[in-house]
Protein backbone atom coordinates (compact mmCIF):
# COMPACT_ATOMS: atom_id res chain seq x y z
CA UNK A 1 0.00 0.00 0.00
CA UNK A 2 1.35 3.35 -0.84
CA UNK A 3 1.39 6.60 1.66
CA UNK A 4 -0.88 8.94 -0.37
CA UNK A 5 1.47 12.05 1.89
CA UNK A 6 4.76 10.73 0.23
CA UNK A 7 6.87 13.02 -1.84
CA UNK A 8 6.45 11.13 -5.36
CA UNK A 9 9.70 13.04 -6.26
CA UNK A 10 11.86 12.58 -3.34
CA UNK A 11 15.53 14.48 -3.21
CA UNK A 12 18.19 12.40 -4.18
CA UNK A 13 20.54 14.32 -2.31
CA UNK A 14 18.37 14.46 1.40
CA UNK A 15 20.37 12.39 3.96
CA UNK A 16 17.86 10.82 5.87
CA UNK A 17 20.13 10.69 8.89
CA UNK A 18 20.54 14.42 9.42
CA UNK A 19 17.58 15.81 6.80
CA UNK A 20 14.47 15.57 8.23
CA UNK A 21 11.58 14.27 5.74
CA UNK A 22 9.59 17.03 4.24
CA UNK A 23 6.48 18.19 5.46
CA UNK A 24 3.24 16.82 3.43
CA UNK A 25 1.62 19.63 5.64
CA UNK A 26 3.54 22.56 5.77
CA UNK A 27 0.74 24.99 6.28
CA UNK A 28 0.47 23.28 9.92
CA UNK A 29 1.79 24.15 13.26
CA UNK A 30 3.88 21.35 15.23
CA UNK A 31 2.51 19.45 18.15
CA UNK A 32 3.74 22.12 20.99
CA UNK A 33 3.75 18.97 23.33
CA UNK A 34 5.82 16.75 20.94
CA UNK A 35 8.33 19.73 20.52
CA UNK A 36 8.40 20.34 24.20
CA UNK A 37 9.20 16.66 24.78
CA UNK A 38 11.87 16.19 22.10
CA UNK A 39 13.85 19.65 23.57
CA UNK A 40 13.24 17.18 27.08
CA UNK A 41 15.06 14.33 25.39
CA UNK A 42 17.67 16.33 23.60
CA UNK A 43 18.63 18.37 27.19
CA UNK A 44 18.80 14.57 28.38
CA UNK A 45 20.91 13.14 26.18
CA UNK A 46 23.39 16.63 26.27
CA UNK A 47 23.72 16.32 29.91
CA UNK A 48 24.24 12.19 29.86
CA UNK A 49 27.42 13.30 27.46
CA UNK A 50 28.48 15.72 30.15
CA UNK A 51 28.15 13.90 33.07
CA UNK A 52 30.13 11.03 31.31
CA UNK A 53 33.22 13.29 30.49
CA UNK A 54 32.99 15.36 33.71
CA UNK A 55 32.17 12.43 35.70
CA UNK A 56 35.09 10.38 34.72
CA UNK A 57 37.87 12.73 34.75
CA UNK A 58 36.55 15.25 36.83
CA UNK A 59 34.52 13.02 39.52
CA UNK A 60 31.48 16.24 39.04
CA UNK A 61 28.71 16.08 37.41
CA UNK A 62 27.01 18.68 34.80
CA UNK A 63 25.33 19.77 37.82
CA UNK A 64 28.27 20.54 40.10
CA UNK A 65 29.93 22.18 36.95
CA UNK A 66 27.21 24.46 36.50
CA UNK A 67 27.58 25.70 39.76
CA UNK A 68 30.90 26.04 39.53
CA UNK A 69 30.85 27.61 36.61
CA UNK A 70 28.84 30.51 38.24
CA UNK A 71 30.87 30.84 41.16
CA UNK A 72 33.92 30.92 38.65
CA UNK A 73 31.87 34.27 35.93
CA UNK A 74 30.76 35.96 39.84
CA UNK A 75 32.52 38.50 40.80
CA UNK A 76 35.73 37.52 43.51
CA UNK A 77 34.50 34.37 42.52
CA UNK A 78 31.40 34.21 45.03
CA UNK A 79 27.61 34.54 45.44
CA UNK A 80 25.59 34.47 47.90
CA UNK A 81 23.76 31.38 48.41
CA UNK A 82 20.19 32.12 47.56
CA UNK A 83 21.78 34.03 44.29
CA UNK A 84 23.12 31.33 43.39
CA UNK A 85 19.56 29.37 44.30
CA UNK A 86 17.97 32.02 41.84
CA UNK A 87 20.84 31.92 39.00
CA UNK A 88 20.51 27.85 39.28
CA UNK A 89 16.59 27.68 39.49
CA UNK A 90 17.02 25.94 42.38
CA UNK A 91 15.58 26.46 46.19
CA UNK A 92 17.84 27.59 48.75
CA UNK A 93 18.01 24.43 50.11
CA UNK A 94 18.59 22.53 47.22
CA UNK A 95 21.82 24.60 46.30
CA UNK A 96 23.28 23.72 50.20
CA UNK A 97 22.80 19.85 49.23
CA UNK A 98 24.49 20.33 45.76
CA UNK A 99 26.81 22.74 47.90
CA UNK A 100 27.73 20.22 50.43
CA UNK A 101 30.29 17.85 48.46
CA UNK A 102 31.77 20.32 46.22
CA UNK A 103 32.96 21.50 50.28
CA UNK A 104 33.82 18.23 51.49
CA UNK A 105 36.51 18.06 48.52
CA UNK A 106 37.75 21.47 48.88
CA UNK A 107 36.24 23.10 45.70
CA UNK A 108 34.14 25.38 47.49
CA UNK A 109 33.95 27.31 50.65
CA UNK A 110 31.46 28.51 52.98
CA UNK A 111 31.58 32.77 53.67
CA UNK A 112 30.01 34.63 56.40
CA UNK A 113 28.88 37.89 55.23
CA UNK A 114 30.92 40.60 57.31
CA UNK A 115 28.23 42.69 58.13
CA UNK A 116 25.34 40.13 58.19
CA UNK A 117 25.67 36.92 60.04
CA UNK A 118 22.64 35.66 58.30
CA UNK A 119 23.60 36.11 55.04
CA UNK A 120 25.92 33.24 53.98
CA UNK A 121 28.09 33.22 50.41
CA UNK A 122 29.36 30.32 48.28
CA UNK A 123 33.00 30.87 47.43
CA UNK A 124 35.96 28.83 44.73
CA UNK A 125 38.94 28.35 46.86
CA UNK A 126 42.19 28.39 44.80
CA UNK A 127 41.54 24.37 44.26
CA UNK A 128 38.43 25.12 43.11
CA UNK A 129 39.12 27.71 40.39
CA UNK A 130 41.99 25.19 39.44
CA UNK A 131 40.01 22.52 38.66
CA UNK A 132 37.40 24.74 37.19
CA UNK A 133 39.81 25.07 34.76
CA UNK A 134 40.60 21.99 33.57
CA UNK A 135 37.11 20.70 33.59
CA UNK A 136 36.30 23.91 31.17
CA UNK A 137 38.88 22.27 28.59
CA UNK A 138 36.61 19.36 29.11
CA UNK A 139 33.10 20.87 28.80
CA UNK A 140 34.35 22.80 25.60
CA UNK A 141 35.52 19.28 23.90
CA UNK A 142 32.11 17.86 24.84
CA UNK A 143 30.32 20.97 23.60
CA UNK A 144 32.82 20.97 20.20
CA UNK A 145 32.03 17.27 19.89
CA UNK A 146 28.54 17.67 20.04
CA UNK A 147 28.24 20.31 17.70
CA UNK A 148 30.95 19.69 15.11
CA UNK A 149 31.52 21.57 12.40
CA UNK A 150 30.03 18.95 9.87
CA UNK A 151 26.92 18.49 11.49
CA UNK A 152 26.06 22.11 12.67
CA UNK A 153 26.58 25.46 10.65
CA UNK A 154 27.41 28.67 12.61
CA UNK A 155 23.87 29.62 11.22
CA UNK A 156 22.41 26.74 13.15
CA UNK A 157 24.69 27.21 16.27
CA UNK A 158 23.52 30.68 16.01
CA UNK A 159 19.82 30.15 15.33
CA UNK A 160 20.03 27.54 18.11
CA UNK A 161 21.12 29.99 20.84
CA UNK A 162 18.54 32.54 19.70
CA UNK A 163 15.48 29.87 20.13
CA UNK A 164 17.21 28.71 23.58
CA UNK A 165 16.87 31.97 24.98
CA UNK A 166 13.68 32.93 23.88
CA UNK A 167 12.61 29.65 26.08
CA UNK A 168 14.77 31.01 28.93
CA UNK A 169 18.32 29.35 28.67
CA UNK A 170 20.93 32.02 28.98
CA UNK A 171 24.59 31.14 29.28
CA UNK A 172 25.68 31.10 33.54
CA UNK A 173 27.15 34.90 33.40
CA UNK A 174 23.88 36.07 32.31
CA UNK A 175 20.59 36.94 33.77
CA UNK A 176 16.88 35.52 32.16
CA UNK A 177 15.91 38.62 29.62
CA UNK A 178 19.48 40.47 30.32
CA UNK A 179 20.42 41.50 26.94
CA UNK A 180 23.84 39.94 25.40
CA UNK A 181 26.49 41.69 23.52
CA UNK A 182 29.27 39.80 21.42
CA UNK A 183 32.73 41.67 21.26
Amino acid sequence: MTDPHADPHPNPQADPQTDPPADPHPDTRPDPLDTALRLVRAQAAVAKRFDASLGGLHGVSLSDFTLLLHLGHAPGGRMRRVDLAEALGLTASGVTRGLAPLERIGLVSREAAARDARVAYAALTPTGRERLTEMLYTARKVADDLFADDQWSPDDLGRLAVLLTRLGGTAPDQRPGAATTRD
